[in-house]
């Protein structure tokens, strides 16, 4: 259920996100609740993933993920565009990520 919980809880935070920008700061109702709320159940959900993963895997999970998720929201809802080294950026992000998850050896309780 960790993962399960992870991934619902990277998914309230990139609605969220994405919410805080089309509340045009906090001046549209409905996407100033949705930041609202899906801060709220972004970090319920995290806090549930905390009991059994390392914070700084689920850290760096929530992070790297997010921001890649983010990151296209933006293009396909926003029309903005990354150049090459926001693209580098994130790549090395999604690779540092990956490197926790494949190689570290942190205990999982």
């Amino acid at each position: 259920m960790t993962f399960i919980f992870l991934t619902l809880a990277i998914m309230a935070e990139v609605m969220a996100t994405s919410a805080l920008k089309a509340s045009m700061g906090f001046t549209r109702p409905l996407p100033s609740l949705l930041v609202v709320v899906g801060y709220g159940v972004a970090f319920y959900l995290l806090s549930l993933v905390l009991r059994t993963l390392p914070v700084g895997i689920a850290y760096a999970i929530w992070a790297g993920l997010g921001i890649v998720l983010v990151t296209l929201v933006g293009i396909v809802a926003f029309g903005e565009k990354p150049d090459v080294p926001a693209v580098i950026g994130i790549s090395l992000i999604v690779a540092g990520v990956v490197t926790l998850q494949v190689f570290s050896k942190m205990n999982v309780h």
